[in-house]
């Protein structure tokens, strides 16, 4: 890695880090030198070029980008047409509309046939035991795409309609999700630790037609009966009035019944000791095998439908502004909005970001820890790397278990050389001390990445110092949802790195920081982060209300995508997230504020109820202030611990 670079005078002595953690801000890490060879782009002067033109030119970049990738049909008309002030009309992002692929298509037909690297592996599964693997090639996930896209058409499964999936990290929720854009349909994921209520509440939303789910997996120690939690919902579905009219189930853990022909691996090992957290043996518990209800007429078993599929299927070839999947994401109300995100340009923002934010070449094995429920997964465990023909790592455990050990033991066996993880996973692995992570290897390790939240200078230390051995730059980047892909963020082969800082816009990214009267603010500046100009993987709406897209993120201010984020630019035009600008409260003297804005109480709070993409529940902090303990859907809070912890300490009002 680069020596650190001072920015102004530094203090005297060297403490430990969290002396380094309060100096970081005013300092920056150089990429090291022999990245930078090698890189896709190899200097910030390079990067500065790429992104005027990117910013000026959009067209002919995302243009040229275009012809990387299978098009049916060229592009008729404007290449990029949108309106991002409401006062002008209906809000609208166009990106190459008339042009005809499929995202499928290109992230497997395409590599296997055109790219040839059918052989080449895909997927590196890790299952919850250690012992749990498999590995599936280009080649072998295309004919079961194919199989399973059979499977669905023979369902009755359209262009255009929606279908939930309910699954653990397994290869098979990849298969799901792909013959879902293979044939045209919406797939909206649903995170496997989600309640049955969330999940009904995501199907009635979309009025999803068809279920896929599991019988049920373990997460470290955890059972979690899936298929019972995907009956409890579809009897509420039903209830509401709307039946479901399929469901179709992997036979997941109970997969070695089927015989060596789809079991994967073997099945977890009904007892035998195992390391603690602290690495201490003890007697793992007995393997519950859960036994299954079965709905007659609803549910049919994966296995028993694949059988008979054929092994080729004609994509469905669709608009560039077709929708490719709803994924829901919190909303203020406590009704999730269902944010869009459509086939072409999301394809080109994905694959071109990871292309480059990862400064990925064909002998990369990436792991990004993220679960495929969340946004995360979609872009940079499926998508993106896939229609770049990587390799990744695919991980159904968690960080501590069987021991705190795990992710590095992983890191190891596959040879990973390109790591993406949560801040979170960092802090809870940085309190178990440094050993768990030195006693491996970690050679591979050249790039690392944290998304999410913005990452607390003294975590990112300890991740570059210890996980890293200082010469792994580290990718902080800034992004949501609904933007599809990264929007803030260093490129590791070009960008001088500073602790906390998501430091630059991606390629076609036009960042702005407002004043509350929606001035733009030039220099070192702090205010609201919004965007100036479309991105090809901006979301197109929310799902069945569009009004409530315009809303939310362009009636603030007309002419601007609003993140909701607050953001302070620095001296070297540095770009901080400082946090949610409606989840903070100003707090100042009393001649300031005022007696009507002054608070009537106020509360102490070890913690806020937050998702666990770090945006705070408001409508959970409303209810505690009322004393009301009917909190309604909790399933997306990151520590439920914090909201009893709320209550016991809610300071006594007058009612």
């Amino acid at each position: 890695m680069g020596l650190p670079e001072e920015r102004g005078r530094s203090g005297s002595g060297s403490g430990g880090r969290e002396e380094a953690g309060a100096r970081s801000r005013a300092r920056s890490w150089s990429p090291p030198p022999e990245l930078s060879r090698s890189a896709h782009v190899s200097s910030l002067q390079r990067y500065r070029e790429l992104h005027r033109v990117s910013v000026e030119e959009p067209r002919e970049f995302w243009g040229d980008i275009a012809k990387e990738f299978y098009w049916k049909t060229p592009c008729p008309g404007p290449f990029l047409k949108y309106n991002f002030d409401v006062t002008k009309g209906k809000i609208f992002i166009e990106w190459m509309k008339g042009a005809t692929t499929n995202i499928c298509y290109n992230v497997l037909d395409r590599i296997v046939h055109e790219k040839k690297l059918g052989d080449k592996i895909a997927f590196y599964w890790e299952g919850n035991e250690p012992e749990e693997t498999t590995q599936i090639t280009y080649h072998e996930l295309l004919v079961q795409v194919c199989q399973f896209s059979n499977v669905l058409r023979k369902q009755g499964i359209r262009k255009g309609d929606r279908v939930a999936i309910y699954m653990p990290m397994i290869p098979k929720l990849v298969v799901a999700m792909l013959a879902c854009a293979r044939l045209g349909a919406l797939h909206s994921i649903v995170f496997a630790g989600f309640s049955a209520e969330s999940l009904c509440e995501r199907i009635l939303d979309a009025s999803c037609s068809l279920l896929i789910t599991a019988d049920a997996f373990y997460r470290g120690e955890k059972l979690v009966k899936l298929k019972e939690l995907a009956d409890e919902a579809l009897e509420k579905c039903r209830e509401k009035g709307f039946p479901v009219r399929c469901c179709i189930v992997v036979k997941h853990l109970r997969r070695s019944e089927l015989g060596t022909g789809d079991s994967l691996s073997q099945s977890p090992p009904i007892k035998r000791p195992c390391p603690d957290v602290q690495g201490k043996r003890k007697e793992k518990p007995k393997c519950i095998l859960p036994q299954i209800s079965w709905n007659e007429g609803v549910d049919l078993w994966w296995h028993e439908l694949i059988h008979e599929a054929e092994d080729e299927c004609e994509p469905e070839w669709c608009d560039a502004e077709d929708p490719l999947f709803i994924l829901y994401t919190s909303g203020s109300t406590g009704k999730p909005k269902g944010v869009v995100h459509t086939v072409g340009g999301y394809m080109l923002y994905v694959a071109t970001t990871f292309k480059y934010v990862f400064d990925f070449h064909s002998e990369d094995v990436f792991w990004c820890t993220a679960d495929i429920g969340w946004i995360t997964g979609h872009s940079y465990v499926t998508y993106g790397p896939m229609a770049n023909g990587a390799t990744s790592v695919l991980f159904e455990g968690i960080p501590t278990y069987p021991d705190v050990s795990r992710m590095w033991s992983i890191v190891d066996k596959y040879k990973v050389t390109k790591f993406y993880t949560a801040p979170t996973a960092i802090r809870l692995l940085m309190k178990f001390g440094d050993k768990p992570v030195t006693k491996h290897s970690r050679a591979s390790l050249q790039v690392l990445g944290t998304v999410g939240e913005p990452i607390n200078p003294e975590a990112w230390l300890w991740y570059h110092q210890v996980v890293g051995a200082q010469r792994c730059p580290i990718v902080d980047t800034f992004w949501q949802t609904e933007t599809g892909g990264h929007m803030l963020t260093p490129l590791p082969g070009a960008t001088p790195m500073k602790p906390g800082s998501a430091t630059f816009p991606f390629f076609g990214v036009a960042p702005a920081i407002l004043n509350e009267s929606g001035e733009e603010l030039e220099g070192e500046a702090e205010g609201y982060l919004v965007f100036k100009q479309p991105w090809p993987g901006i979301m197109r709406t929310v799902y069945g209300n569009h009004e409530r897209f315009e809303t939310t993120y362009f009636k603030k201010f007309p002419g601007y995508y609003v993140t909701g984020d607050g953001c302070r630019r620095d001296q070297d035009g540095y770009y901080w997230i400082t946090g949610r600008i409606d989840d903070m409260l100003n707090v100042s003297v009393r001649e300031k504020i005022g007696p009507i804005a002054t608070p009537d109480y106020i509360q102490n709070a070890p913690g806020l109820p937050k998702t666990r993409s770090g945006k705070i529940m408001r409508r959970v902090l409303r209810k505690i202030a009322q004393n009301d303990h009917d909190l309604g859907d909790i399933s997306t809070v990151a520590d439920p611990s914090v909201i009893s912890q709320l209550f016991s300490h809610r300071c006594l009002t007058v009612q």
